[in-house]
């Protein structure tokens, strides 16, 4: 396995908290190649955070990790700023490992862009998430392109592998562990993608109005033909939605709307 071109892991690690009912960050740090840009504060209170990356994307040997503390009270959203592009490989992969924890009455929103893999890339993603009670609020947001298929390079990847778990007040309520191997699986096909290109997955804490929410979401994607996906409640009372699509851009607008809803 080839090493990491930057011969170390790359870094981002953000503390958040509330003073005064705003959201601060009481602590950033970062490595190569990451930056954040200037932290754009919202009319609410709340604070959205936008990672830059100099670097062209993602490539073989790449180790990142993640961390995010959100404080009681501190309402964050974290964004990037370009497409995750998982660059080719020649038989290595490349691996991130995600730490989030949110605290009572703490919000965090998960929403990067999308995630694009090349051909023969391999990625290995890990995710944990920590929530204190159930006033703690957390949304996260994947979609996930079948390669570039402009360039003949639908499902050409080796292997992605996603792992999240989610545990509130230490009891597992939410398990991912997705693999797709596309010499392994017909991804195209019946029972996975089935002819669209991008998938589109959310998870949502339990709103404050979970019935309503539930038929909302469900009316919103019944009237998009161009869009088939489906809305699960857990036995924890939070939501699951996945949908499949064939523009990343369209996925990203129904993500909005969603998000929306369940304020």
């Amino acid at each position: 396995m080839t090493s990491n071109p930057f011969q170390k892991t790359s870094r981002l690690t953000i503390q958040a908290a509330a003073k005064e009912g705003q959201t601060i960050l009481t602590d950033v740090s970062f490595t190569a190649p990451f930056k954040i840009m200037q932290p754009f504060s919202k009319p609410d209170g709340s604070l959205q955070v936008m990672l830059l990356a100099a670097s062209a994307g993602i490539m073989e040997g790449d180790r990142q990790d993640f961390s995010f503390e959100i404080g009681s009270g501190a309402r964050l959203e974290f964004l990037s700023q370009s497409y995750d592009k998982i660059h080719q490989m020649e038989e290595g992969m490349a691996k991130r490992d995600t730490r989030i924890t949110v605290a009572p009455h703490g919000s965090f929103r998960f929403n990067p862009q999308p995630t694009i893999p090349f051909r023969d890339s391999a990625f290995e993603n890990r995710m944990e998430i920590h929530l204190a009670d159930e006033t703690s609020v957390f949304q996260m947001s994947e979609i996930f392109s079948c390669g570039r298929y402009a360039h003949g390079e639908a499902f050409a990847y080796r292997f992605y592998h996603n792992l999240a778990e989610i545990r509130r007040g230490g009891v597992l309520i939410y398990r991912d562990n997705t693999r797709y191997e596309p010499a392994l699986f017909d991804l195209a096909g019946l029972g996975m993608y089935e002819g669209y290109t991008h998938l589109l997955s959310l998870f949502l804490t339990r709103p404050e109005e979970p019935e309503a929410f539930q038929a909302n979401v469900r009316s919103l994607l019944d009237s998009n033909s161009d869009i088939r996906g489906g809305i699960t409640r857990l036995a924890s009372g939070d939501f699951v939605v996945r949908a499949l699509g064939f523009r990343a851009q369209r996925l990203e607008e129904l993500k909005e709307e969603i998000f929306v809803l369940a304020l």
